[in-house]
């Protein structure tokens, strides 16, 4: 059989995921190319392929973790090349290819709906393709206002409209998609006085690391929409899990970094200042990546706390990564209820399917066993100290990029592994499994069940 037939079969054979990754890490080799293309340089760098494909994974993975400064390696106009391969990875791979299938006119088919489906953790076809265009137009209406009210804000920092706007669309870009990338050479800490901009920040952050499917259905609510049965549209249990675990783990974050830093990093601040810099990096920890301070002068409780927090990542169909939001609720849903004898998890009136429960702890398990793994390997090659590993590695995982300043003087392998975690945390966990077990099958028989000794 020749080569090309031979491909044609092996790609024939090829399950969603894995179109869904071969997609991505075509879109990671084309923005490598992109981003090592001299004109995008400023004069007299001279970048690394290594450093190049970083910033091509970060930026797809929309992490934020850096091997190079930005606005020192690329000049106004790669800047917006970056910006754009942001928001390509914000969006997602499938969400900008629907929308190019239907300004083309094309039919969108089964299989182009199965490849949503698992790009969008779905488990269902119907819908998607309205929700991957209201998905679309979301981003684009967050973006542009982000990017409105950021510009005409800049003003009072920049020179000319051009440099505030540039900073507005790259500073709205990047907080929407969570991508942490920041052209100011320092992330956000020059507006550290700044409540304005950190505010603006916040919301944008959370408006795209909640959820997407959270944000459509807010929107049909808001728009007063009816269901199939012509009764008013009413939040799913989804939407309602993602929305409380998301803003109860802000609310910790924010307490318990207050309580950690009040008498270390605090000690000195004023009230407000406080107040904003416990609650951002609480914010930023979901996903965010940027930063109104030097994350290494916390305390190491602190570090660890937040280390957590981005371990823990953004919700499901969002811009984040991590074992999200849900993942989290059902795992301590529960071992609450079998804590207290339940046979099945009840909240908000529903009960969690079994295969959901399951598919936690083994998100979990699956994240911790790959995190450890990568903290042991650098801890072997690298030479920083144990809570500057696992903080870069959580953060990779969880596709935040916070960063205790480690990342440009990591190794190769050190940047390999860590660009491998960010590209899980993009795709997350139940895909990266799939990619290695492939489709799955029903089994042909089953042995005599026998219980084992647990615990």
């Amino acid at each position: 059989m020749p080569l090309l037939d031979k491909w044609k079969a092996m790609v024939k054979n090829w399950s969603a995921i894995h179109h869904i990754v071969i997609y991505y890490l075509l879109a990671v080799i084309f923005s490598t190319i992109i981003i090592s293309l001299p004109i995008f340089h400023r004069d007299g760098v001279e970048l690394p392929f290594i450093d190049a494909m970083f910033t091509a994974v970060t930026s797809i993975s929309v992490t934020g973790l850096t091997a190079v400064s930005i606005v020192d390696t690329f000049n106004p106009a790669g800047q917006i090349a970056i910006a754009v391969i942001l928001h390509l990875g914000g969006i997602g791979i499938m969400t900008m290819g629907t929308f190019i299938w239907v300004v083309l006119g094309k039919k969108i088919g089964i299989r182009n709906r199965k490849l949503i489906m698992v790009d969008q953790n779905s488990k269902t076809l119907a819908g998607l393709v309205k929700l991957m265009l209201e998905i679309f137009k979301l981003m684009l209406v967050i973006e542009f206002v982000g990017a409105m009210i950021l510009t005409i804000h800049f003003l009072n920092y920049y020179d000319t409209f051009q440099e505030a706007l540039l900073h507005g669309v790259f500073g709205a870009i990047s907080a929407t998609t969570n991508g942490g990338l920041d052209i100011t050479g320092a992330s956000l800490i020059p507006f550290a006085d700044d409540y304005f901009v950190q505010f603006i920040n916040m919301i944008l952050i959370v408006l795209g690391a909640i959820g997407f499917p959270v944000l459509v259905e807010v929107q049909e609510v808001l728009q007063g929409k009816k269901n199939a049965f012509n009764d008013r549209h009413k939040f799913s249990l989804f939407t309602k899990i993602t929305t409380v675990t998301f803003f109860w783990l802000v609310i910790f974050g924010w307490v318990v970094i207050f309580l950690l830093e009040r008498n270390a990093f605090f000690a000195d601040k004023s009230w407000h200042e406080t107040f904003f810099y416990s609650l951002f990096q609480s914010v930023t920890s979901r996903s965010g990546g940027l930063s109104t301070m030097d994350v290494s002068e916390l305390s190491i409780p602190t570090l660890v706390v937040i280390s957590l927090l981005m371990f823990i990542g953004a919700s499901p169909s969002s811009v984040g990564g991590g074992i999200r939001t849900t993942t989290f609720a059902i795992m301590l849903l529960t071992i609450f209820n079998y804590a207290k004898g339940n046979t099945s998890v009840k909240v908000f009136g529903r009960e969690i399917d079994n295969e959901d429960m399951m598919r936690s702890f083994i998100v979990i398990s699956t994240a911790i066993i790959l995190c450890s793994t990568s903290v042991i390997l650098l801890t072997y090659t690298e030479d920083f100290s144990l809570i500057q590993i696992m903080f870069e590695v959580t953060s990779a995982f969880g596709t935040t990029g916070l960063s205790m300043g480690i990342t440009p003087d990591l190794s190769t392998f050190g940047k390999v592994l860590i660009m491998c975690l960010m590209f899980i945390g993009r795709i997350g966990i139940f895909s990266f499994l799939f990619l290695i077990r492939g489709d799955a099958s029903q089994d042909k028989f089953h042995y005599p069940t026998e219980r084992v000794i647990i615990g």
